[in-house]
């Protein structure tokens, strides 16, 4: 009897990460289009001998293990969303991915950048025909994968949430950001070669080559260190976005004799928060009715709420 009575202060901690996101239907698709391109160039750059398609055939096959990485944390992440050993879920699974992923973005434009001061020191002949073919199947074939993992708003998904179907702020998933980011490259990638490989071709520009690879190489270096930057703040609990906040404390300050004396939230996955308040009032209330007034806009879903009576608190 006393389990049951105590039964509906009590919550699980999944907060519907063991639901199949929107995200990772949408990686499985590109990392299947990826695949199936990778494949064909290999296998056409051997039976034809254009070491042009094995290479970027090879490209290819880097960026579908890239994103692998975001396709293994949505499954790791949902297939363990109950696991104790998680205190707010398996939410941040995602963000260490989209860091992971980010870390390995890096890495790619660094090699990037690299190879083209090689080129400058050391320019090769180049196939211009074939490897404009090459480029311009490349570049199609992203451009498809981009839209499918563009969600108008670059970085973000819709809302899960429908008991916060009115919140209007941004829920960003950084693991459907790394992948969108990886596909974004190597389109961003393909499109500079072609322009280098024309101007190479019809004006003898050939120096467009190494050039356009260090432009697109410091581009994709800037997009890594924006993703790691946002994805490691949700890693060590940064703050959660500061509308949310001043939602919350206005929200509650708005009543009389009311005031937020400590305030913590972060993230604890895609668009859901956990928040630890400390409030003082002179009215006759509960913890619970704070909570009810700040859960059901925010996206905050685990409070922990310290109410603490002042007779003599006023404006």
């Amino acid at each position: 009897m006393h389990n049951q009575s105590i039964a509906k202060w009590q919550h699980d901690h999944t907060f519907e990460q063991d639901k199949i996101k929107v995200g990772e239907k949408k990686t499985l698709i590109v990392i299947g289009i990826t695949a199936a391109m990778m494949i064909v160039e290999i296998i056409t750059g051997i039976y034809y001998g254009s070491m042009a398609l094995l290479a970027d055939g090879i490209h290819m096959g880097t960026h579908a293990a890239a994103l692998g990485i975001s396709a293994g944390a949505y499954l790791y992440a949902r297939k363990r969303a109950a696991d104790h050993r998680f205190n707010f879920g398996t939410g941040k699974v995602n963000a260490l991915a989209g860091y992971t992923s980010a870390i390995l973005l890096a890495l790619f434009a660094v090699l990037m950048i690299w190879e083209s001061i090689e080129r400058f020191l050391k320019p090769v002949d180049i196939a211009f025909n074939q490897a404009i073919w090459v480029a311009v199947v490349g570049l199609v074939v992203n451009i498809v994968s981009v839209w499918i993992l563009n969600d108008n708003s670059h970085s973000h998904e819709p809302d899960q949430h429908p008991a916060h179907h009115h919140h209007s702020h941004a829920h960003p998933d950084h693991n459907l950001r790394s992948a969108y980011l990886h596909v974004l490259a190597d389109a961003l990638t393909s499109l500079l070669a072609i322009f280098a490989l024309l101007g190479g071709k019809f004006l003898g520009f050939t120096w467009m080559d190494p050039f356009m690879g260090i432009v697109g190489g410091v581009l994709v270096a800037r997009w890594s260190i924006d993703l790691i930057r946002v994805a490691s703040s949700v890693l060590l609990d940064h703050h959660g976005p500061e509308a949310i906040r001043n939602k919350v404390i206005n929200t509650i300050e708005s009543f009389d004799g009311d005031r937020v004396t400590d305030f913590h939230m972060w993230s604890i996955g895609s668009g859901i928060y956990a928040a630890s308040l400390s409030v003082v009032t002179n009215q006759d209330k509960t913890a619970e009715d704070i909570r009810k007034l700040i859960t059901r806009y925010t996206g905050i879903v685990h409070t922990t709420i310290e109410l603490q009576k002042c007779s003599s608190l006023s404006n």
